[in-house]
């Protein structure tokens, strides 16, 4: 047994002997530490263990409390359709999720990007060392708030491809789709105001909402078919919501793209509310199929709809270059970058800007497509002949992430812990939720070469699953 795990069945088993008593405070995690001789990591992951089981939960500013008796109970949790939250708290645990993909030796089955091996990092080389070449003392100036000119208009017409009229003044070039809609959420939000997301949602909108210090009125999604538009029209009814944040295609974690029609209708729903809507359109481009899905801004008549997307997911990464076509708040989002972080990069504005303009890109685009369909189908494959009975694999016709359902009472937050005991990662259902009733979901990234190694450890976690079982 590790460590972390003999410090948690310690102190669940001094809580069951009510040693420690509901709503009383444990010892600190330094205290622990100091305690325990243990350390601060292998603490802080036995307390956070304990509070995705119900054990313990975690106040701001204070600590690790018992929580109360009925928290605990092992009975299964109800989906509820609508779940409320005034506070979020969720940013420590991501950060540690996060951080543990990017050791080398780790198979990063939890990691939110795509192989870099499938982006064409030699033609974007060349573009970089084209533009720098070339780079004047006017240019950083020229690419300020909304952004490079040439990029807005290979941006509007690439939207005018798919009959969506956006005019290039509308979109603001951002630091990443992330800059995106953390600045459109800024722009039609004050502090306390009550949010829509999904549940589960993308864990940068749960993060973005904690930051803000946003309420939140979380819808649950269906694997297929996505927010229940109902439940959404009783939510703008019963609460004063000034922003609904979705994922209308390719949705992170669960996979869903919403059809053409109840795209239309949630657009006239909100805009019937006066409602903003953030539409998180990173994957967009990542579609099986011969058709691109159309996103939500389509159907937007009041430039209500704030599209927001990057190439971060389908061309380069490190670039950190994503955009949002705003609508009627472009003014207002480009002061607030001007107020932030300034401007987006100009030589990587320019440097994709002169990418666009070789006509590569869309060739780019249907092989990796291709690639990403093969080693989706491979990586379920995989999970079906590993993983043990009651697991159910959601799958999804574009991306590349599956959305793995465990029985309920394997916990996939202690699961990857055990897994990084093994060098691999995975992105547990905590990470998309400010409850519970995800605990025994995570997310699996599909994008990387298949080979013995990833079969290999599809195998560990089937094993580990099937010891908590």
């Amino acid at each position: 047994m590790a460590k972390y795990q003999q410090l948690v069945h310690q102190i669940r088993a001094q809580i069951e002997a009510e040693v420690w008593q509901p709503g009383e405070k444990l010892p600190s995690l330094r205290e622990q530490v100091s305690l325990s001789g243990l350390s601060l990591m292998t603490v802080m992951h036995a307390y956070q263990v304990l509070e995705s089981q119900g054990w313990i939960a975690s106040r701001p500013q204070s600590g690790y409390y018992v929580a109360p008796r009925a928290e605990f109970l092992s009975q299964p949790v109800s989906h509820q359709k609508v779940q409320l939250a005034e506070a979020v708290d969720i940013n420590a645990f991501i950060f540690d999720v996060l951080q543990a993909c990017r050791d080398p030796l780790i198979i990063p089955f939890g990691s939110a990007f795509p192989d870099p091996e499938l982006f064409p990092q030699r033609q974007l080389m060349r573009s970089l060392n084209s533009v720098s070449h070339n780079l004047t003392p006017g240019d950083a100036i020229h690419n300020l708030p909304p952004g490079n000119e040439a990029l807005r208009k290979t941006l509007a017409q690439r939207y005018a491809q798919q009959g969506v009229t956006v005019s290039p003044d509308e979109i603001v070039i951002t630091n990443g789709a992330m800059e995106a809609l953390n600045l459109s959420l800024q722009a039609v939000t004050e502090p306390g105001d009550w949010v829509v997301i999904e549940n589960p949602a993308f864990y940068g909108a749960l993060q973005a909402i904690e930051r803000l210090k946003l309420k939140v009125v979380a819808i649950a999604t269906d694997p297929q078919h996505g927010m229940d538009l109902e439940e959404l029209q009783q939510a703008l009814t019963r609460w004063p919501i000034k922003a609904c944040w979705l994922m209308t295609n390719q949705q992170n974690p669960v996979g869903f793209t919403l059809s053409k029609a109840k795209k239309q209708q949630l657009v006239a729903l909100l805009e019937s509310h006066h409602v903003a809507l953030i539409e998180d359109d990173v994957y967009n481009e990542l579609y099986f199929g011969g058709e691109k899905p159309l996103p939500a801004k389509a159907f937007d008549q009041q430039g209500n709809v704030l599209h927001c997307s990057s190439f971060s997911k389908n061309l380069v990464a490190g670039f950190r270059v994503g955009w949002v076509a705003a609508g009627k708040q472009a003014q207002r989002i480009q002061r607030l970058q001007l107020m932030s972080t300034l401007s987006t990069s100009a030589p990587m504005q320019l440097a994709l800007a002169n990418y666009l303009g070789t006509r590569s890109y869309d060739s780019h685009l249907r092989k990796l497509r291709q690639i990403l369909e093969q080693r989706k189908n491979l990586a379920r494959q995989s999970l079906k002949r590993h993983l043990p009975y009651g697991a159910r694999i959601n799958d999804s016709r574009g991306g590349y992430f599956l959305w793995i359902e465990l029985p309920k009472q394997v916990n996939a937050t202690e699961l990857y812990y055990r897994a990084l005991e093994h060098n691999i990662s995975i992105a547990p259902g905590s990470m998309f939720s400010s409850g519970q009733q995800y605990a025994n979901y995570f997310r699996f990234n599909a994008a990387w070469a298949w080979d013995d190694a990833q079969e290999a450890a599809v195998a560990i976690l089937g094993g580990l699953i099937a010891a908590m079982m």
